[in-house]
């Protein structure tokens, strides 16, 4: 298994190359915005039409990372389903699927701003959840530490010897992390964004997924150069 390992508060955490976080001394496996359901809200609205195997495919990713951790705990930060709707829609299948992986495991859902809260689905549902030194919650909070949290679906340009790409990435410093969106079909914002830009400090770092995960410094806002009156 791939992960970038990284400290918060004091706590040994691991990137996991598919989007995951792995805290590995309470078993926690942490996952963000799985935006279940989503082809069904867009076709729902009038969208266009989105192959509709999004829901088997992020749950297969899941299973495969449950199956690499051996977790014992799932905390979902939020926005798990694409809306109230896409939750009801899910297939006979599909709910059954989400059952099997919540067996025998603490699955706690966070309160997300597109899913107030899938309640008919097992597990704990809180608007956020304390584990001190951390604390996972959907939204990052300003002023705050040793938070885990999502959201905003971060994502960093890199250039490789061919070309620049863009991918979902972890973003961290010594105040937080915020996770990229799990789901598949899930766009993202550049972490140039000043929503991101603002949140992070000066000296935070961005982990871009895949099947080898990678350490860069997280991408920022240019700065336009000073110009000068002439006098």
């Amino acid at each position: 298994m791939q992960t970038v390992p990284f400290t918060l508060a004091g706590t040994r955490l691991d990137a996991l190359g598919s989007g995951a976080l792995w805290w590995e001394e309470r078993r926690i496996l942490c996952v963000s915005d799985l935006h279940l359901g989503k082809s069904e809200r867009v076709a729902r609205r009038k969208g266009p039409t989105l192959p509709p195997y999004d829901t088997r495919d992020t749950l297969l990713r899941l299973e495969n990372d449950l199956r690499q951790t051996n977790a014992s705990t799932v905390v979902c930060l939020g926005d798990s389903f694409d809306d109230l709707e896409a939750a009801d829609a899910l297939s006979d299948a599909e709910r059954l699927w989400i059952s099997r992986l919540q067996a025998g495991r603490q699955w706690i859902w966070i309160e997300g701003n597109h899913d107030p809260g899938p309640v008919e689905f097992g597990g704990s549902h809180l608007a956020e959840f304390p584990l001190p030194p951390l604390t996972f919650r959907h939204i990052a909070k300003p002023g705050k530490s040793g938070e885990i949290s999502g959201h905003y679906h971060p994502k960093v340009r890199i250039q490789t010897r061919l070309r620049s790409i863009s991918r979902p990435a972890f973003l961290f410093d010594s105040d937080r992390v915020i996770l990229p969106a799990y789901g598949t079909y899930t766009g993202g914002l550049r972490s140039t964004d000043e929503a991101l830009d603002g949140l992070m400090r000066k000296e935070a770092r961005a982990i871009v997924t895949g099947q080898v995960p990678r350490l860069v410094p997280m991408p920022r806002q240019s700065k336009p150069a000073s110009s000068s009156s002439g006098r």
